[in-house]
């Protein structure tokens, strides 16, 4: 594994250095400090998004073919280091990392020909409907069932921990086709193309760090085209597998984590102990920065390795739980470590202070104002997109043979 830059690497971490020298503007930058979780403010987004559309590039994981830059595994690191280093906005834009990847492997032409330049160019937001009361981690014992009448889908039941759904105009959902069958062999994969339609009902439910990012969405006689079907009827637990190696692996959690460490490191050089001294100069507490140090060191290593895999055309496949499961925990340790550093000024809770536009004033140093919702934030990490618990499971029976 050759991690050195050759001359065209360097080229082309230049180019992307000046696009983002040129596009991103201070208000996106701003608001991207002011996100604790993978959301933004929408209209930033998309316009970020246009941005790098116009370019070519908003969909850096996809190839010429589908609209996407055709980079190779490193450009697609080099890119994904960059944006993280100089701040731009991250969140999650599921029609990219998930929907687009997903019809790319087992749409139909016609599907891939209509949704893929519309995910590109912004015009369609898309939320996932896989986790529903009782069924997260148990994805396959989901209820939102779906009855055939005809030409259409007929669907009851409800999703919930449904991200950005107040804000999409699509959704992809996995439904029960046949309750008779084995809770995996049961279940298709649809896309929802009218989510406005009579009979879809979304609920906001507000996290402890106080921002709108989740909702519960109730489905109640919801029509659904049978074309909208993603693979064959019964086999969308194949799809959604396929799906989740993306949500799991496809993030730059190296980049992203070293970003979040060197800001804690400013921190501590920034905040002092109770006899003056800066806290980045307390040997204990130094030693918690060096071995997060290594554990982000480790992400990034494992990171190359999926990035060798793909160069030869593999999936990420178990990997993608290894850097999911690491990428999760070691993010909640910088974010534990930051609220150790900031004391007391974790309590204030000054929602108007990180409303995007307010000249409200925080309560103490502005570094501190993001690390309590941050921290809050990170705890969902063990648990999106598979907990922790299944991914040693993956990683026990598909890299051990346990």
């Amino acid at each position: 594994m050759d991690l050195a830059m050759r001359p065209e690497d360097v080229a082309f971490r230049d180019e992307v250095r000046a696009f983002l020298n040129e596009n991103l503007t201070e208000d996106l930058k701003a608001h991207a400090r002011l996100t604790p979780g993978i959301l933004a403010d929408h209209d930033l987004r998309l316009e970020w998004l246009k941005r790098l559309h116009k370019r070519g590039w908003s969909a850096p994981s996809w190839p010429k073919q589908y609209g996407g830059p055709g980079w190779n595994v490193m450009q697609r690191f080099i890119y994904a280091s960059e944006c993280a280093a100089a701040g731009a906005p991250s969140g999650s834009n599921m029609g990219l990392s998930m929907v687009g990847p997903t019809l790319m492997g087992h749409g139909r032409d016609d599907q891939r020909a209509h949704y893929l330049p519309r995910i590109l160019s912004g015009e369609d937001w898309w939320c996932q409907g896989y986790s529903e009361p009782g069924s997260g981690s148990d994805l396959a014992s989901l209820q939102c069932k779906a009855v055939s009448d005809g030409d259409d889908y007929v669907i009851n039941g409800t999703k919930i921990w449904t991200t950005g759904a107040h804000i999409a105009n699509k959704m992809f959902c996995l439904v029960r086709t046949d309750p008779k069958a084995k809770p995996q062999e049961g279940i298709s994969f649809i896309l929802i193309d009218e989510f406005d339609a009579p009979g879809i009902k979304i609920e906001p439910i507000i996290t402890l760090a106080g921002d709108h990012e989740v909702n519960q969405v109730f489905f109640d006689d919801v029509r659904v085209p049978k074309k909208n079907r993603v693979g064959a009827e019964n086999n969308g637990w194949t799809v959604a597998k396929y799906l989740l190696e993306f949500e799991r692996g496809g993030a730059a959690h190296g980049a992203n984590l070293r970003n979040s460490l060197n800001k804690l490191k400013v921190m501590a050089a920034t905040e002092h102990a109770d006899d003056g001294s800066r806290l980045i100069d307390d040997p204990a507490f130094r030693r918690k920065i060096d071995e997060t140090d290594v554990e982000v060191t480790a992400v990034e290593f494992t990171e190359h390795r999926i990035m060798s895999q793909l160069s030869n055309g593999q999936n990420p496949g178990a990997a993608a739980s290894i850097i999911k499961l690491r990428g999760a925990d070691t993010s909640q340790k910088i974010t534990e470590l930051a609220m150790e550093a900031i004391g007391y000024y974790a309590e204030p809770h000054v929602m108007e202070a990180r409303t995007w536009g307010s000249n409200v004033a925080p309560v103490g140093p502005d570094h501190a104002l993001m690390v309590m919702p941050k921290y809050l934030n990170t705890r969902a990490s063990s648990i999106f997109g598979g907990s922790n618990e299944v991914q040693r499971n993956i990683m026990a029976k598909a890299v051990l043979g346990l």
